[in-house]
């Protein structure tokens, strides 16, 4: 997984964290350095669909949107979001559940996705639901790009990211095969951090990574949900 470090916009401001929560890191600030160059989050339904301590929820927050939900797995997590926000005054949606629990919900106009992506041998447990992903670290970003357009407003859009190590051109292609636009805008190249190091024999042996390889490099994929137009078939000269 990637390693820490604060980002620029957000030192000096405290982010509690309980225990086992997936702490900020290069891509929860890289996602929310994308999120800020939007032209504006204002008037905007946001959902944040993997919460962790709620760092996107604050980012969201902070850019004028009107409401925000924010969903994850774990309650120690959800228990962080809230605190964060009830320092800042923040007002937040929280529930507990997996993404797809956003589907029984009104469509939202910016869907904030930094879902679990790192390969792993085995299922993930305690701490580790935050960032263990299967064989191909794709087990949540194939479901997410599956369930994506549906969480979406006709004219909404999302953020992603993740590594490359888990390929984001399947990522692409996925989204696009659902039927909605989805382009790079944002990448980093990081070294890798606790959770790749510990694993990276076995990535290495599974072909994720080279052999000697120590750096990744993560993307944030924007998303916007307009039907991708049909290819004209050349018109025909007689």
């Amino acid at each position: 997984m990637n390693g820490r470090g604060a980002d620029p916009d957000m030192v000096g401001l405290p982010i509690i964290r309980a225990p086992r929560v997936y702490p900020p890191q290069a891509d929860t600030w890289l996602l929310r350095r994308a999120l800020c160059a939007l032209p504006s989050a204002r008037g905007l339904r946001v959902l944040d669909a993997f919460a962790g301590t709620g760092a996107l929820t604050l980012a969201a927050a902070a850019n004028g949107a009107r409401t925000v939900t924010a969903i994850d797995r774990s309650r120690p997590a959800l228990l962080s979001t809230w605190a964060n926000c009830r320092l800042r005054g923040i007002s937040v949606e929280l529930i507990h559940g997996d993404f797809t629990t956003a589907l029984g919900l009104p469509r939202f106009d910016l869907v904030l996705a930094n879902p679990p992506y790192v390969p792993a041998a085995r299922d993930g447990r305690g701490a580790g639901l935050a960032w263990d992903a299967g064989q191909d670290g794709r087990r949540i970003l194939d479901r997410l790009c599956a369930v994506l357009p549906s969480l979406l407003t006709p004219q909404g859009m999302a953020l992603i990211v993740h590594s490359t190590i888990s390929d984001p051109h399947q990522t692409l292609n996925s989204l696009r095969d659902n039927g909605v636009h989805a382009h790079v805008v944002a990448k980093q190249t990081i070294p890798f951090g606790p959770v790749m190091r510990s694993r990276v024999g076995w990535l290495a042996a599974q072909g994720h990574v080279a052999p000697g390889q120590r750096h990744e490099e993560l993307v944030v994929i924007r998303v916007d949900n307009a039907r991708v137009p049909a290819a004209r078939m050349p018109a025909s000269r007689r």
